[in-house]
């Protein structure tokens, strides 16, 4: 995998060891969908690198997904980093024009900081 330039990758870097914990065994039980992230360095929709967190699989890879992810998220890098570290609340983001969602709304739903390991220092 290419370094990324984002701090986000260093997050869902971590989040793959997540996804081989327990925890992260629960998730996939318990969610059973796929998210697809376009994470931009500061503008949204410009330079996007594109994650997926697929948590049927329990896998989190950098790169397009073969299917339709349940749940499309665009964000600026730091936009990401505060929803998934709990510092941003989703709706406020979505509100605000932080984040934007295609595809299943319940899905969107359950996109929450909770999927995301607590970082230890980022």
């Amino acid at each position: 995998m290419p370094e990324s330039s984002l701090k986000s990758a260093a997050l869902l870097d971590q989040m793959k060891l997540h996804m081989a914990t327990d925890a992260g065994k629960e998730l996939t039980k318990k969610i059973g969908l796929v998210y697809q992230l376009n994470i931009s360095p500061k503008k949204m929709g410009i330079d996007e690198k594109v994650f997926i967190v697929d948590l049927k699989e329990g896998k989190v890879y950098e790169g397009s997904y073969e299917g339709k992810p349940d749940a499309t998220f665009s964000f600026a890098d730091v936009d990401f980093l505060a929803v998934a570290t709990g510092k941003m609340n989703p709706q406020m983001a979505f509100i605000r024009g932080k984040m934007k969602i295609k595809g299943s709304m319940s899905a969107a739903q359950k996109f929450t900081p909770d999927i995301f390991p607590k970082p230890s220092k980022l």
